[in-house]
């Protein structure tokens, strides 16, 4: 994939992600809501996120078994080593749960709905059944919607909740610039086909149209009253 096919990718990309950015908004209004949704998305992002290193290294895994296919050993290296990279993500959102008055079990014993189970489950089924590298779509809407700068520091203004309750936010704004550029680099790099083009692509736009599900899904559900302020 050259350096062009890597900026169609990110120009199909900005055509559809105002979409995830109008749902995200949504979530982080300035209301007296914003508490309730902000400890709903961290039960939510955990689970998306805790099936980050497993994904990662079932694709790693599959790659390794694909004998002759000049894409799989690069790409196996990079999820290998990214694998690491993002481990023990999710305990720093059941940290953070823990610091805004939510029990880690609340997030860990949820049994995750079907919109996250589509998510996530979808690169399972590519991984398994087409070719790990639907995965790379995924990663790149993933990381190329981490929470703004200023986000955490703002949550925590308005909110009333300890700053204690943002580290995860405020990583992952540090984080992910640099997480996206070493992945258009790989991108840029590898030699994909025009059926793995089109996968990676068909991977992220149905990434693009289930994040915003859930950011809409956390932005419209009903407050609670009478408990946690």
């Amino acid at each position: 994939m050259s350096p062009s096919a890597v900026a169609r990718l990110r120009l199909e990309l900005s055509l559809v992600q105002p979409v995830v950015r109008t749902a995200a908004a949504r979530v982080w209004r300035s209301d007296a809501g914003l508490a309730d949704r902000y400890r709903a998305y961290l039960c939510a992002m955990h689970q998306v996120i805790r099936a980050s290193v497993p994904l990662m290294e079932r694709a790693a895994a599959r790659c390794e078994a694909l004998v002759d296919d000049p894409v799989a050993p690069p790409l196996a290296r990079y999820l290998r080593a990214h694998a690491e990279q993002e481990r023990g993500h999710d305990d720093w959102l059941l940290t953070d749960a823990a610091a805004s008055g939510t029990p880690p079990g609340e997030l860990t014993d949820a049994a995750p709905p079907a919109h996250v189970a589509a998510l996530v489950g979808a690169q399972y089924y590519w991984i398994e059944h087409s070719h790990p590298v639907a995965l790379l779509g995924y990663i790149a809407v993933l990381e190329g919607n981490a929470p703004a700068p200023g986000l955490a520091g703002r949550l925590a203004r308005e909110t009333g909740l300890p700053p204690a309750a943002f580290e995860a936010v405020r990583l992952h704004a540090d984080l992910d610039d640099g997480h996206s550029a070493d992945l258009d680099r790989l991108i840029g790099r590898l030699p994909l086909d025009p059926a793995q083009r089109s996968l990676v692509a068909v991977s992220a736009l149905h990434t693009v149209a289930a994040l915003a599900e859930l950011f809409d899904r956390i932005a419209t559900a009903p407050t609670p009253t009478g408990e946690r302020p």
